[in-house]
């Protein structure tokens, strides 16, 4: 919804991943948590909660539509990604669920701290009533009375975001544990599901698999992944936890989980303090060492005869294990009582389920660097809310267009199609960028066909060894080659327009093609429009690399088209 009558409901992969996510696992749970809202929701102002009624419709419209036009029903709903919240929205919001029938839908609040989420529930009745879980990114596997109290149910609604090394599997296969074992939470949500983003943008690799090469194929099924199948897959919602659950004598935690139809599934984790620090919170210091732990299995329990056993051991690559079935443990002749020598950072799931498979999948393509040379005209019957492969959109929205009124060579094109900053999330840039390449690319030579839509006040650049993105590309350096709709040209080192290294007029105008050629070699950078010269050898020590670019001076209408990149690192 980029505009206010803008319901598109094809925009983007979440749709095509819940349905995938659906397929394998029916019982799985869908989320939705804004991370930023449009601009026109905020008339004016860089705040979601100046028109309640009209935030609310705005997300119940996102609910009603996933089932509407994917059959998918969304779960719980959040308020906004690490950022203030509103009392009297989050009323309105249930108000305007069950007014729509969706009273099924459950709140989640606040994907921030512990606090002040928690007190303002104890002090608001009405509140209380109406969120029914409390959610708490990165809690260091603690929660606080407050939120205790509340009786609510507690989550780590996000979670690891920690290098999918062995450490970061250590990470996480110690927060799955003790968020329940030390905090109660009943749900640890890993952020990021697949890491599929350049890998020099921030939290680079921070995903439970890597898939960062579209070009070539290529991927990694990390550690973490195999992880957190101790968990999932013995487990589903609904299952609930065991009081007996703790930590062990000689460090290390143990949990149980039960489906109350007689099936158990106990994970046992060791990890080590050096095996397990996430990116977040500060981990104080811990001692894990050799030990035994015996377990018993009482009440109805007594009577299972047989545990599937699945193992892990993080760590020297020569004793390293990834989720390896054992041999399974018979109970009968035990007393229903057994016994594990635990090492350090190992992970142990002895479950009744027999589902456990650790599967295979074909060898990956061999990894590659990005292309060298590589074009796109953008002549793709894709619909047009697509983005172009590649691309990166660091800040508004770059998709295929078709222009109706041009049936010849700039009838497909990328288009810029936010004209309204959003509400962000981040320190988001005031001009829009897409970055394509490869990071460590230093010459370099851009070329892009631009269309200039909005007359006196437009423009457009194109960019080379951009060094910056994510939550930190307003203050992205580089190489810009920039021209305006009132005739003018710059070239700047940042994507703010700081540092200015050349400017003076051209002739340009809004409505018009033109292509603009950027060559960077060495210390040296030059500049064309339509092949003809505007500006040469131009000194620029830094950056010494990074990816090329595209974007826009304003949140405006622009077009491009036949990009091509030619580069040596």
């Amino acid at each position: 919804m980029h505009y206010a009558l803008d319901e598109n409901f094809f925009r983007g992969y979440e749709w095509w991943l819940m349905k995938e996510a659906k397929k394998r696992n029916p019982n799985i749970i869908l989320m939705g948590l804004p991370w930023s809202f449009p601009g026109w929701i905020g008339k004016g102002f860089n705040w979601p909660y100046v028109n309640l009624q009209l935030t609310a419709y705005y997300i119940m419209t996102w609910i009603v539509g996933a089932k509407h036009y994917h059959d998918l029903d969304i779960d719980y709903i959040g308020i906004w990604n690490e950022r203030s919240f509103d009392i009297n929205y989050i009323k309105v919001l249930r108000r305007m669920l069950n007014y729509q029938g969706l009273d099924r839908v459950k709140i989640i609040a606040s994907d921030n701290l512990w606090e002040p989420i928690s007190a303002s529930m104890l002090l608001d009745s009405e509140l209380l009533k109406v969120i029914d879980v409390i959610g708490a990114h990165y809690p260091g596997t603690h929660t606080v009375k407050d939120a205790k109290l509340t009786k609510k149910k507690l989550w780590s609604s996000e979670d690891f975001s920690t290098l999918n090394s062995d450490v970061g599997a250590g990470c996480l296969g110690r927060i799955l544990n003790q968020n329940y074992v030390n905090g109660y939470m009943t749900a640890t949500i890993a952020w990021n599901l697949v890491a599929s983003y350049y890998e020099q943008l921030p939290y680079g690799r921070c995903g439970l698999m890597t898939a960062q090469e579209p070009w070539s194929g290529h991927y990694v099924v990390e550690s973490p992944i195999w992880v957190s199948a101790h968990t999932t897959q013995f487990t589903q919602p609904g299952w609930y936890y065991l009081k007996t659950v703790g930590h062990l004598e000689k460090g290390g935690s143990y949990v149980a989980l039960t489906d109350g139809l007689g099936n158990l599934t106990i994970i046992v984790e060791t990890m080590s303090h050096k095996q397990s620090a996430c990116i977040r919170p500060f981990l104080p210091y811990f001692n894990v060492s050799r030990q035994f732990a015996t377990f018993v299995l009482k009440g109805s329990f007594s009577e299972i005869p047989e545990l599937q056993v699945w193992y892990t051991k993080l760590g020297k690559p020569s004793e390293r294990y990834l989720f390896k079935q054992l041999d399974s443990l018979w109970l009968l002749d035990s007393s229903s009582t057994f016994t594990l020598e635990l090492q350090e950072d190992e992970i142990f799931t002895l479950t009744t389920l027999t589902v456990g498979s650790k599967g295979s999948y074909p060898l990956p393509p061999k990894s590659e660097p990005f292309p060298q040379i590589y074009e796109d005209d953008f002549d793709v019957d894709y619909p047009f809310f697509s983005e172009a492969p590649n691309f990166a959109d660091q800040t508004g929205v770059f998709e295929y267009f078709t222009n109706i009124e041009d049936p010849g060579e700039h009838r497909f094109t990328l288009r810029q199609v936010l004209n309204q900053r959003p509400i962000t999330w981040a320190a988001d840039a005031y001009n829009t960028i897409s970055i394509i390449g490869d990071y460590k690319w230093s010459n370099l030579t851009v070329r892009c066909d631009v269309y200039i839509e909005t007359p006196e006040k437009g423009g457009v650049f194109i960019a080379g060894r951009v060094n910056k993105g994510g939550i930190l590309i307003r203050s992205a350096r580089g190489i810009f080659f920039w021209i305006f709709a009132n005739g003018t040209y710059r070239v700047t080192g940042d994507l703010a327009g700081w540092v200015i290294y050349a400017l003076g007029r051209v002739d340009v105008t809004a409505k018009k093609w033109y292509t603009l050629t950027l060559i960077i070699k060495g210390r040296l950078s030059s500049g064309m429009l339509n092949g003809k010269t505007v500006w040469k050898n131009i000194p620029v020590s830094f950056p010494k690399n990074g990816w090329a670019a595209i974007g826009t001076h304003s949140f405006e209408f622009a077009q491009f088209d036949n990009f091509h990149v030619e580069a040596t690192r």
